[in-house]
């Protein structure tokens, strides 16, 4: 009974623990190359703001992209290249590639938000696919199969050929591009975007221009995975076709799917547990009798199944939706992000159904 009292008093506390979150986040963070390896946690710094971008889109706006590879490898690309032809240091790559990956978002965005659902997630894929194509064709400057090999760190003269400092170099560049997602999802932009969600229909006719609004967040969601690109590129020295091809796309959606749609911060949690089985699998693999496992496209199938069939709001998306439950009972059924489509404007007009009359 204690232990239950002291939950409920904790969950009707949001504030106090979205602090401990970001606090407890900033420290994980802060650890990360201490406790694993440092390449493998600047990884999971890149995906997590990857899966968070793709969060933006897919969790807040309800809208499915399978092209997200296109402003990821584009901005790989366009970094390395900053980096190889100008020495810039590499902020300055980093920041020039999620413009390009911006750039190349708005004609994307002008058509496919013509679209929805499930021809929304087709037309970004084909556009995807066309980049992939480019890519491989100019091999002048992308150096085709073989990738764009030797990206330097530069950073005024620094050296951060090792890891373990480039990671803290790093750091800042992807928590700046969590803050804007943070920001994005808390302001009045934020909240159209979920009314979007919820109901395209009503948000069409109370006046907001809601294709204008797709193609915003659309081309901030791509800026954030231009960003994310162009910092694992750096990290990597090296860019290839992976980063374009149509598979990076559904890993992320994974990743954004098993932390929780619509949660944000879960898309972190999916990214770390994606990347760190695959370092495992691929480094020890795994040995089942006569069965050996050293691909980890099957244990990431099976892992995103599980998730699917018992957390059907992904890791943080179930721990969020049980702290609600706790608080007050909600007056509307939740989104799977617990989330629900806030008031659009104070002294908007809301029309109610009549109460029915009871029963004599």
């Amino acid at each position: 009974m204690m232990t239950a009292l002291v939950i409920r008093k904790l969950a009707a506390m949001p504030r106090l623990w979205r602090l401990v979150a970001v606090l407890g986040g900033l420290l994980i963070a802060l650890a990360l190359p201490w406790l694993i390896y440092p390449p493998i946690a600047m990884d999971i710094i890149a995906w997590a703001l990857f899966a968070v971008a793709l969060d933006l889109l897919l969790g807040f706006t309800g809208l499915l992209s399978f092209g997200h590879a296109a402003f990821w490898g584009s901005a790989a690309y366009t970094a390395g290249t900053i980096a190889i032809k100008t020495g810039a240091p590499f902020p300055v790559a980093i920041a020039g590639a999620a413009v390009v990956a911006m750039v190349l978002a708005v004609p994307i965005a002008l058509l496919a938000v013509r679209r929805s659902g499930i021809y929304f997630a087709m037309v970004t894929l084909a556009f995807a696919q066309l980049v992939y194509y480019v890519a491989n064709q100019w091999r002048s400057l992308t150096g085709g199969e073989n990738g764009l090999q030797g990206i330097p760190k530069n950073l005024f003269g620094l050296d951060l050929s090792d890891p373990f400092y480039f990671y803290y170099a790093g750091l800042p560049l992807a928590l700046l591009g969590l803050w804007i997602a943070w920001r994005v999802v808390h302001s009045p932009f934020g909240r159209v975007l979920v009314a979007i969600r919820e109901n395209p229909a009503r948000s069409r006719s109370l006046g907001y221009p809601v294709d204008r609004y797709k193609v915003m967040v659309f081309v901030i969601s791509a800026g954030l995975s231009g960003l994310a690109g162009g910092l694992y590129a750096i990290s990597h020295g090296f860019a290839s076709l992976q980063e374009v091809y149509w598979t990076t796309s559904g890993k992320v959606v994974i990743m954004t799917v098993l932390g929780g749609i619509g949660t944000l911060w879960g898309s972190t949690i999916g990214a770390a547990l994606i990347v760190q089985v695959e370092d495992y699998v691929a480094t020890s693999g795994i040995h089942l009798g006569p069965l050996n496992i050293t691909g980890p496209g099957l244990i990431t199938g099976l892992i995103f199944v599980v998730v699917v069939l018992l957390f059907r709001r992904g890791v943080w998306g179930t721990i969020a939706h049980l702290l609600h439950r706790r608080r007050t009972v909600p007056d509307a059924e939740p989104h799977l992000s617990c989330t629900t489509a806030p008031p659009l404007e104070t002294g908007t007009v809301v029309e109610h159904e009549p109460a029915a009359a009871p029963k004599q």
